[in-house]
C-alpha cells in the first residue's frame, strides 16, 4: 500500500467512527501530511493555507484560487497523485466547501463553521509516521544538525542576536529547510526567557540557538549552546542536569510505553538532580511530525509511545535547555 493510500485509508476510517460525511484539510501541517509533503503556504507564518483538501468515502479534491493552482499541479506534482482540482477565481467568495460536500456533515481539522471540530483526532493521525515518512526525517534530521553545527560555529562574542539568528536561518535555508522557529538569547536573556525572540543585544559570553526546521511538511527541532571562557559552576552544574533528564527521557521512549510514564519519569529526574519544580516553567516535548509538537506530553496523557514516531523532548531549567528530535523503532 502507497503512503498516500494509507493515509486516505486512516481518514475514512475517522469519517466512519465519527459518522461523517467529509474531511476538510485546511492547515498547513494537514495538507502536507495528506499530499505526501506538498506546500499550501505562500506566507510561511500562516497555519491554514491557500488551499484546502476535502476527503469523502468516494472522492478527494483540491480546492484552491486561479493564483495557486497551476503550481500545485506543477510543481507539488498533485494532479499526479489523482485529487480533482477546484479552482474558484481568486477576486470571488466561491463556497466550493459547501458545493462539493453537498450537504454531508463535515469535520475539520481546525475550527470551522458548521463542523466538527477533528483537531486532535488529525493531529495523532499526523504524528504516527510512514517508513517514507521515517526515512524523510533521518535525512531532514541531518540537514538541521548540519545547519545548527555551523551556525554555532561562527557564534562569536559582539555579535547581536539578531546576526546570531541570520546566521542561523541561512545555514538552515540554503540546504533546502525552512526555518520556522528561529530563537536566539545571550547571557542574562537565556535566564529570563524559554522563548526568546531575537533582539539586537549583543553577546558577552554565552548564547543558545533554537531551531525548528521544516522540509517536505516534517518539522525537526533542535537547541545547543555555546559559552566563551571558563564555564561558570552555575552553568555546568545546570547543564549536565538537564542532560540527564533529556537522556533519561530518551531512554524511556520505547515502544508501549505511555506518555505519561515518561513525563512523570522526567519530573522524578529533576527532584534527584536538585531542581524539582523547574518542568512547571515549561513543556517538555511529546511527537512530532507535521507541528513541531503535535501534542505535548503530561502527567495524564493518554497515549503509548509506538514505533515509527518522532520525539522532541526539550527539558529546561532556568539558564540551560536540552533538545532533539528522535525516531522510535520497533526495539
Amino acid at each position: 500500500m502507497t503512503e498516500l493510500q494509507s493515509k486516505l485509508n486512516r481518514m475514512r476510517a475517522l469519517l466512519d467512527v465519527r459518522g461523517l460525511g467529509a474531511l476538510l484539510l485546511r492547515r498547513v501541517s494537514s495538507f502536507a501530511w495528506a499530499t505526501c509533503g506538498a506546500a499550501s503556504y505562500v506566507n510561511t507564518a500562516a497555519s491554514d493555507g491557500i488551499a484546502q483538501l476535502l476527503i469523502t468515502p468516494t472522492d478527494r479534491y483540491l480546492i484552491t484560487n486561479n493564483i495557486e493552482a497551476s503550481r500545485l499541479e506543477q510543481e507539488e506534482k498533485l494532479n499526479g497523485q489523482g485529487w480533482e482540482l477546484r479552482v474558484a477565481p481568486w477576486y470571488t467568495e466561491t463556497d466550493l466547501v459547501t458545493r462539493l460536500a453537498g450537504g454531508m456533515k463535515l469535520g475539520a481539522d481546525s475550527p470551522y463553521s458548521g463542523a466538527m471540530d477533528l483537531s486532535t483526532e488529525i493531529a495523532h493521525l499526523r504524528a504516527d509516521l510512514t517508513p517514507d515518512e521515517g526515512q524523510r526525517f533521518r535525512e531532514l534530521g541531518k540537514l538541521c544538525a548540519a545547519a545548527m553545527h555551523d551556525a554555532i560555529g561562527a557564534v562569536q562574542p559582539g555579535m547581536t542576536e539578531h546576526q546570531i539568528a541570520a546566521g542561523l536561518s541561512y545555514e538552515g535555508e540554503r540546504r533546502g529547510v525552512q526555518v520556522i522557529v528561529n530563537l536566539v538569547a545571550t547571557d542574562d536573556r537565556i535566564f529570563r526567557f524559554r522563548h526568546p525572540l531575537p533582539t539586537a543585544r549583543s553577546m558577552q559570553r554565552y548564547a543558545m540557538l533554537v531551531l525548528c526546521g521544516r522540509r517536505s511538511g516534517l518539522v525537526c527541532s533542535l537547541t545547543r549552546l555555546v559559552h566563551f571562557g571558563r564555564l561558570p559552576e552555575e552553568i555546568r552544574r545546570k547543564a549536565l542536569a538537564v542532560a540527564k533528564v533529556d537522556a533519561e527521557m530518551i531512554h524511556a521512549t520505547r515502544p508501549s510505553r505511555s506518555l505519561a510514564e515518561v513525563f512523570t519519569h522526567a519530573q522524578a529526574v529533576y527532584g534527584e538532580t536538585g531542581f524539582d519544580g523547574e518542568w512547571q516553567l515549561h513543556h517538555q516535548g511529546g511527537p512530532a511530525g507535521y507541528e513541531p509538537r503535535e501534542y505535548f506530553a503530561t502527567s495524564t496523557s493518554t497515549e503509548v509511545v509506538k514505533a515509527s514516531q518522532a520525539y522532541a523532548w526539550n527539558p529546561s531549567i532556568t539558564g540551560v535547555k536540552s533538545e532533539d528530535t528522535i525516531l522510535i523503532d520497533p526495539d
